[in-house]
């Protein structure tokens, strides 16, 4: 008889501590979860998590999706008290997450998520050394999964995703990625990413859309292809009705792509329930999005941005939109009022945050006419913007900085509207006579002329041009536009 209690007591603390092991069970009730978070409706995800990590304490799912949460929030609204708060919660996470069994593919893929993502928001609190270590655990924490599970579809999304960006690092940063072994190349890492779109797999399928959001900025940012980055939304039939994150995505790669109209309709007719989490990013796109098209409304957006916006990114260029509606509409005084706020608030991290600044500090104000067919050409107003032009010379204008600008804006114009001739014959003026200027406009005309001629089949002007906005120094812009150039060569030779 004691023979046998003691076995039954055996046998039972067995199954108990077998019980009690950590694993990764991402079980229909975290799909829906990541699915609540991932459409930024954060108070349902949470507590759907707080539901799994009750009935399943030892499930590990619940806490890397929590990762998620932490991330959209900090990454968005950029609020330092938050960070404070919350950056603990890395170093417990991939305590928890390295706990759980080696044998799944998910010890390391959660533990690579969880850096890459940490990467993203110290980067925003200009913790950037730590965020490129960060990066680079997290690259090659992935190629070990990769290598592991060969299978895993997972480690395809983020690994191509980083290839793609690694390959397009201009030559100035270079060392930075020698120094840290990465390597990169678009056409490798748009592929991998391309496997998890394409796949079957009902692992790929749990991320289908998170690899949606990736692909679809680097189509527009890396490989400048816009007709391919509308087709594949309208292809998937993106919700941007009821997620939020896509809402927010599509009506960012609208303001980049010149389509201010079709981003305000987005962000207009979005689902506006309560459910979704307060993202100060919306104001700020918004307002961008409604100065183009030259609504009023836009002053309130940009001014409830920037009093209700607690980061750093991006504020510089918000009080300068403020500044130009302001100055458009003939008040002096508060322009000026937001043009001094330039000086003492935000950062310089963004090339746009650094033109404002530089803009600011040397207190000329645009010429309001090109200003006007500036906003209007940025929205995808083209004829608008040319028939503000149309009667102009060069002649017209006092200052050569202002001569450039005009020959640029016209060029950029007949360029969207598809009159190349017109376009490389202002753009080549622009090259010639400002390419030892502060001002961007040359090199951005040699940017635009290597995709004119790229688009044409002429990769040997298209190098060229290329070539020749990567050598221009001292300009604004220059990190973005040397980024678009090496992304356009490593095009043409296939990589």
């Amino acid at each position: 008889m004691r023979f046998l209690f003691v076995i039954t007591l055996f046998f039972s603390i067995s199954v108990n501590v077998s019980a009690r092991q950590k694993h990764y069970d991402f079980n229909a009730r975290c799909r829906e979860a990541y699915d609540a978070v991932m459409q930024l409706r954060l108070d349902a995800g949470r507590a759907l998590l707080e539901e799994e990590k009750r009935s399943d304490p030892d499930n590990l799912i619940p806490y890397f999706i929590d990762n998620y949460i932490d991330f959209f929030t900090l990454f968005f609204n950029e609020d330092p008290a938050q960070y404070a708060r919350q950056r603990k919660f890395r170093a417990t996470r991939l305590e928890l997450m390295a706990e759980g069994p080696k044998g799944s593919p998910y010890h390391l893929y959660t533990q690579a998520v969880i850096k890459f993502q940490w990467a993203m928001v110290k980067v925003k609190f200009s913790e950037k050394w730590d965020a490129t270590w960060e990066i680079r655990k997290a690259y090659f924490t992935l190629k070990d999964n990769q290598k592991k599970f060969p299978q895993f579809l997972p480690n395809n999304m983020i690994i191509g995703s980083m290839q793609t960006v690694f390959g397009t690092i201009p030559e100035g940063y270079k060392w930075i990625t020698n120094i840290l072994g990465l390597r990169g190349s678009i056409k490798q890492g748009m592929q991998l990413l391309q496997s998890v779109i394409d796949s079957n797999d009902p692992t790929a399928a749990i991320f289908r859309e998170e690899s949606y959001y990736y692909y679809c900025y680097l189509k527009l940012f890396i490989e400048n292809k816009p007709e391919q980055l509308w087709q594949f939304i309208r292809q998937k039939q993106l919700d941007i009705r009821n997620n939020y994150l896509f809402a927010l995505m599509v009506a960012n790669l609208s303001l980049n792509d010149q389509k201010a109209e079709q981003g305000i309709r987005i962000l207009t007719e979005r689902n506006h329930s309560r459910e979704y989490a307060t993202i100060h990013y919306h104001d700020y796109v918004m307002g961008l999005l409604k100065l183009e098209r030259q609504d009023a409304d836009a002053i309130t957006y940009l001014e409830r941005f920037v009093r209700e916006f607690r980061g750093k990114f991006y504020v510089k260029e918000a009080l300068q939109r403020l500044s130009w509606a302001y100055y458009l509409k003939g008040d002096a005084a508060t322009a000026s009022k937001y043009r001094a706020m330039v000086l003492q608030r935000g950062n310089q991290e963004t090339d746009a945050d650094k033109q404002a600044q530089k803009e600011a500090k040397n207190g000329k104000w645009p010429n309001p006419l090109l200003l006007r067919a500036r906003l209007m050409s940025d929205g995808g107003f083209y004829q608008q913007a040319l028939n503000l032009l149309l009667d102009k010379r060069a002649n017209d204008f006092a200052t050569v900085e202002e001569k450039l600008e005009f020959a640029y804006r016209l060029a950029r114009i007949y360029d969207e509207m598809g009159q190349d001739d017109n376009a490389i014959r202002l753009y080549e003026t622009t090259v010639k006579l400002g390419s030892n200027r502060p001002e961007y406009f040359a090199a951005r005309s040699a940017l635009q002329l290597g995709y004119i001629y790229e688009k044409s089949g002429n990769s040997t002007k298209a190098r060229q041009s290329f070539q020749a906005c990567m050598d221009m120094e001292g300009h604004d812009y220059k990190n973005s536009l040397d980024q678009r150039a090496k992304s356009g060569l490593l095009r043409l030779d296939g990589k």
